[in-house]
């Protein structure tokens, strides 16, 4: 496949998803974007997914970041954002150190993870800004994270994306040293306030994340199911013998999935639905409701990797050859569940709450 071969998104598609409006369904209106209801952004990259995994990721990495395009003043997001013509990418996690210097910023790091880089007109790296003897903090004391928008052009790409699934992600590493970043491009998702109305933008910012991450992975299980059901109407081991869709065995498996698949994917819309109102009617969203969001993306990504496995199984010896598309649906699924928004510390941090415990959750 073109897209595994190249680790990168071929530029006829990356220019189809620009012109349809996948890269900017989280952009403010007014700067050309969609500016669409989770709910909807979960449909749309379900449905990407289950083409290609790689697809739907870079959707959703170049969507969530429009975000910042509500927290930027309207100068410089009307630069960056380009009437919704601009792809920007990056990572929230502060691999890099920043010091306020006259001008703004200046940004020195290295960040893993950096997906479509290869097709980014805008990339943004986290940064812990130095303040004294440490670094500065939000209310609570806990260590504020500053994103620095960089133009493409001036970080070093770091070619490391080899690896085991969604390949065609493109996700090297970026590195920057010394780099001054104007202090109206730097977005602090903690201490700053979005500058733009609207319901999405009182959305909690670390469950959409995880809502676009479980949405590729549903994307992928479904696809996986198609793949097998595909397979298994003519696949017969050996002449003669009953094919893989007759052998009740299949039947079963295919149901499980299904149910699991279907439960986990209604628990996401659920409550994607309901913090969504209750962002609508201009309240703040509580733990209760944020924990909703992150519970439900980790259960169904997770489950989208045990359905795709299952399939991986379902097909026998077929499965592990490159032309099989389910080895692929195994391996997109599996990376998918490595990501911090979905990994299993959410667990713990929603089992402390549900416990009553006390629990920071500043990123919930």
């Amino acid at each position: 496949m073109q897209i595994e071969r190249e680790r990168a998104l071929p530029a006829e598609l990356v220019q189809e998803l620009r012109d349809g409006g996948q890269f900017g369904m989280c952009l403010p209106r007014s700067l050309g974007g969609g500016e669409v209801e989770p709910a909807e952004m979960v449909r749309t990259l379900e449905t990407l997914a289950q083409g290609d995994g790689a697809s739907a990721w870079c959707a959703m990495i170049a969507s969530t970041s429009g975000l910042l395009g509500a927290y930027l003043p309207t100068e410089q997001a009307e630069l960056i954002f380009d009437g919704g013509r601009s792809i920007v990418g990056g990572v929230f996690a502060p691999r890099g150190r920043a010091s306020r210097v006259e001008g703004g910023y200046l940004v020195s790091g290295r960040w893993s993870f950096v997906s479509g880089i290869g097709h980014s007109d805008w990339v943004l790296g986290g940064c812990l800004v130095e303040q004294g003897d440490g670094f500065e903090t939000i209310a609570g004391g806990g260590p504020d994270v500053r994103l620095m928008l960089m133009p493409r052009a001036s970080v070093e790409v770091i070619d490391t994306w080899s690896v085991a699934g969604l390949c065609g992600t493109g996700s090297h590493d970026i590195s920057v040293e010394a780099q001054l970043v104007p202090p109206d491009r730097a977005v602090s998702l903690f201490s700053d306030r979005p500058r733009v109305d609207g319901a999405l933008y009182a959305f909690p910012i670390f469950g959409l994340l995880a809502l676009g991450i479980c949405a590729v992975a549903l994307g992928i299980a479904r696809g996986a199911i198609e793949d097998l059901v595909e397979l298994a109407s003519g696949k017969r081991p050996a002449p003669g013998a009953r094919s893989l869709a007759e052998r009740a065995t299949i039947q079963a498996e295919v149901a499980r999935a299904e149910a699991k698949l279907r439960a986990a994917r209604a628990l996401v819309l659920e409550e994607a639905h309901a913090a969504f109102e209750a962002a609508r009617a201009g309240g703040q969203l509580s733990d209760g409701d944020r924990l909703g969001l992150r519970l439900a993306a980790t259960h169904a990504t997770r489950t989208a990797a045990e359905v795709a496995g299952a399939m991986y199984q379902a097909g026998g010896g077929s499965s592990i050859y490159d032309s099989s598309p389910l080895q692929r649906r195994f391996r997109d699924a599996n990376v998918a569940t490595q990501h911090m928004m979905v990994a299993p510390a959410t667990f713990e941090l929603a089992g402390r709450l549900l416990l009553g415990l006390p629990t920071d959750t500043s990123q919930l």
